[in-house]
């Protein structure tokens, strides 16, 4: 399993049944929803990025950890598009947290990954308490005989973990017991990025387990130097909108300054972990803390 170095996320806007297209009928809210994923999916691919990841980004406020019929059905539809129009990863993200729907997506879609916000622990966030569920998950992924690699985040943004405030103690949780094939570090917010002390701690953990690490908020042109050492990937959004706002229209200029600007600072090889997971739970009982 091969994962991508450098992801471009896809904000939808507001979907059938989200009170930002109630004005929509919902298969006009699918089609616009369509055009523009496809259209930013092609931009990403023409720039030279080599992963998109489709969120439902204009649903707020999110459902906690199941999303209705309509979303499932619409990010469905959405993403089997983005999937033939381009030949890069495609990776999919339904907030808040419904990991399930997602997967389910993703093996019938032929989705390369997913983002998991919650994978393992308790999070304080806006929609309440999120719980990861990772035994239905790696189950669930075996049983579709997919090979679907799970992203999940570290002490995710808009959240605030109730199961371990230290970095390096959750990422072996993610990454070891919950068997993420990577993890993510992100900010407090959206388009905020951790300080660069964090994401030094991070690849210290992370490194000795061979997990990839991927920086999931906060990059952009003026940091992309100093963040890019210390992860395998970076996943990116924000910042590649008009004004920087997260949702605003893909501005086509910055997508390509930002690949141009990632390819001259050379590329990590990123692979998935999975087949050396037992080695690894093995290694790490010995450091249970």
């Amino acid at each position: 399993m091969t994962l991508p170095k450098l992801v471009g996320v896809i904000h939808l806007p507001p979907l059938a049944g989200s009170p930002g297209a109630h004005h929509h009928h919902p298969a006009d809210a699918l089609q616009m929803a369509g055009f523009q994923a496809v259209r930013e999916a092609e931009t990403f691919a023409k720039s030279g990025f080599d992963g998109v990841v489709i969120e439902n980004f204009g649903d707020a406020p999110f459902f906690k950890s199941q999303v209705p019929p309509e979303t499932v059905a619409s990010m469905a539809v959405i993403a089997a598009a983005v999937r033939e129009s381009v030949k890069i990863h495609v990776g999919i993200n339904i907030l808040r947290n419904d990991a399930r729907a997602a997967l389910g997506i993703a093996a019938v879609i032929g989705c390369d990954f997913m983002r998991v916000n919650v994978l393992s622990g308790v999070t304080a966030t806006d929609q309440g308490l999120l719980e990861g569920d990772a035994a239905y998950l790696l189950r669930e992924r075996s049983r579709l005989h997919v090979d679907v690699a799970l992203l999940a985040d570290v002490q995710v943004k808009h959240g605030k973990s109730l199961s371990s405030t230290d970095l390096g103690l959750a990422i072996e949780e993610v990454g070891l017991r919950s068997l993420a094939d990577g993890v993510i570090i992100t900010g407090a917010t959206t388009g905020r990025a951790p300080d660069i002390s964090v994401l030094e701690t991070a690849r210290q953990f992370a490194r000795p387990y061979q997990i990839p690490l991927y920086l999931g908020s906060g990059a952009n042109h003026d940091n992309l130097k100093e963040v890019r050492p210390w992860v395998d990937g970076i996943i990116v959004g924000s910042s590649l909108r008009k004004g920087g706002v997260a949702g605003a229209d893909l501005d086509p200029a910055r997508v390509r300054e930002f690949a141009r600007e990632f390819s001259k600072l050379g590329k990590r090889k990123v692979s998935s972990k999975k087949s050396r997971s037992q080695g690894k739970l093995a290694k790490g009982a010995s450091k249970k803390r």
